[in-house]
């Protein structure tokens, strides 16, 4: 009985990872839900969420004037993710409003 060449053995495991890798891939995206079949709507509350990203922008502020920049650091980053959900909303109601998109 001879032994597997070292190639032969690493090109068994990727083979291997590979077919498990899109197994797992494949998985889930046939057990995900669509956002047809969800029949949600999304309402953007445009203003509100600006009102919540200067408030987040003024904590954030503060919490750097007392010294606690880690904590300023990832209050800025919740309100840099809400103007790009508020970025988002305005963009989509644009998209949705021409007649003919791209």
């Amino acid at each position: 009985m001879t032994n597997a060449t070292p190639l032969r053995r690493t090109l068994t495991a990727l083979a291997a990872t590979t077919l498990l890798a899109g197994g797992l891939l494949l998985g889930q995206t046939a057990a995900a839900p669509s956002a047809e079949a969800a029949g949600k709507t999304t309402t953007c509350h445009v203003e509100d969420m600006r009102k919540q990203s200067r408030d987040l922008r003024a904590k954030a502020a503060k919490l750097k004037r007392l010294g606690a920049t880690t904590e300023a650091r990832r209050v800025l980053a919740q309100a840099d993710a809400l103007d790009r959900r508020i970025q988002n909303c305005i963009d989509a109601d644009n998209d949705a409003a021409k007649p003919f998109p791209r």
